[in-house]
């Protein structure tokens, strides 16, 4: 029995060296411990809210039954905020597949959420946060035409005049005027004329004084392609791709937003699960990349997501509560509140930490003076484990060491000091365990750096 144990743990620590050499190198998608897709960023105050699709763990096909959150200050440490809404908060919809790519935005203090359920047309549901819980005002889809299955991706935007618009569709683009309740619509659903090489996913949003219409384009491979319009119902002129059609991945959604006075475009790739194998399944993830334009407004063409440079806006504060769920990289591990064999978290929390894995939270700023200490809150089972508190490598100086003996799965904190932690640095959170146990060592609830 043993030679198959330490086969097991070679190809997982194999694994694990090649997702590190990923992450270090390459742009690679921006949440690791879940497969996600479709994104639909929204940005509100100084934080981007990034909804998603969530392609379920053992999917081979489009196996989708929730919408996802997650927020960042930065651009590259996200907080994963877990299931925001899902196909049960449709109660006219008796699946359990569909969950397709959503729209969310803000008005008036209320939250709109414009969910496709494939073959079964968008639904809207409201909230008065951008957290939730959502509710459907409804109690029928939004807009549902039975004859066809092409009421998918819906994309909505407010223009400057306080008009509203919903845009769709696969293969054709429909348009349609909502009033200002945001869950009715006014005058006919409008069909766009054919774009070039447009397939589904329009995303719609205004520069100056360019309206812009970006899509994935036609299948297979996709690309992102976009158009540009003086209207907001078109006419559109096809201009070309942000990022053109590639091999490296089969389809694309985009998502665009600017940010601390930069652009940013988002789509999808399967990456993360070309770290586990080459063969085809629909567990994608969702990816991010700087965007900038020419004088005359198109935009210059990307690279692949993985070729694209995509730097941090602003330093990360450590001196506040932290929740774990909150990184830059966290390849193996995955998020939940509630534990199969432990106790409902009001909170996500980490679990399914092995031996080598680990969490990097970039862009640290411990400030000239630093920081004194580190306190983390965890649970464990068995025999536990311990966390290295390292900076700026995976074996980069070791700045504190803190234990995690047995708690009977209750959540306590540890603490260890903290040295050399000035400045700003990535920080590493790497997970030992033991002989007797290697696997699923502890959960991790939370973290707070304390002042000198």
């Amino acid at each position: 029995m043993k030679e198959p144990k330490k086969l097991l743990l070679f190809i997982l620590a194999v694994g694990m060296s090649i997702a590190a050499a990923a992450q270090e190198v390459l742009n690679m998608p921006l949440i690791q411990t879940k497969y996600t897709a479709d994104p639909a960023p929204y940005v509100h105050g100084d934080t981007i809210y990034l909804y998603t699709t969530h392609d379920e763990d053992d999917a081979e096909g489009f196996k989708m039954k929730d919408w996802l959150l997650y927020t960042s200050t930065d651009m590259v440490n996200w907080q994963d905020h877990g299931v925001v809404a899902s196909l049960k908060d449709f109660p006219w919809y008796k699946g359990d597949n569909g969950a397709w790519a959503e729209c969310v935005v803000e008005r008036n203090g209320k939250w709109y959420m414009y969910c496709p359920i494939h073959g079964h047309g968008i639904g809207v549901l409201v909230a008065d946060s951008p957290y939730g819980p959502f509710k459907d005002p409804l109690g029928k889809p939004l807009v549902w035409r039975q004859e066809h299955w092409d009421d998918i991706d819906p994309s909505v935007w407010i223009d400057d005049d306080g008009r509203a618009y919903m845009y769709w569709g696969n293969p054709h683009t429909y348009c349609v005027e909502l009033a200002e309740d945001m869950i009715s619509t006014k005058g006919e659903i409008m069909t766009m004329s054919q774009i070039e090489d447009y397939q589904e996913g329009p995303w719609f949003w205004k520069r100056g004084d360019w309206y812009y219409l970006a899509f994935a384009s036609t299948c297979c491979p996709e690309g992102i392609g976009y158009a540009m319009s003086k209207s907001p119902t078109g006419p559109w002129e096809h201009k070309g791709h942000i990022m053109d059609h590639t091999p490296r991945t089969r389809g694309n959604h985009p998502g665009v937003i600017e940010y601390k006075g930069k652009w940013y475009c988002f789509g999808l790739n399967y990456d993360i699960f070309r770290l586990e194998t080459s063969r085809h399944a629909e567990r994608r993830s969702v990816s991010a990349a700087e965007m900038t334009y020419n004088s005359d407004g198109t935009i210059k063409e990307l690279p692949y997501f993985i070729d694209c440079k995509l730097e941090q806006v602003g330093h990360f504060n450590p001196y506040r509560r932290v929740e774990a769920e909150t990184m830059a990289w966290g390849y193996g591990l995955k998020t939940t509140r509630a534990n199969p064999s432990g106790p409902w978290n009001e909170t996500l929390f980490v679990t399914d930490i092995d031996d080598g894995e680990y969490i990097l939270v970039r862009g640290v700023d411990f400030g000239d003076k630093g920081a004194a200490s580190l306190t983390v809150s965890c649970s464990a089972l068995l025999y536990g484990g311990r966390i290295e508190v390292r900076l700026d490598d995976v074996d980069g100086w070791k700045a504190g060491i803190i234990d995690i003996p047995n708690t009977k799965f209750k959540y306590q904190e540890f603490k260890t000091g903290l040295t050399r932690c000035t400045g700003v640095h990535d920080l590493y959170f790497v997970f030992k365990g033991s002989d007797k146990q290697r696997r699923n060592l502890f959960n991790f609830d939370w973290w707070k750096a304390e002042r000198k």
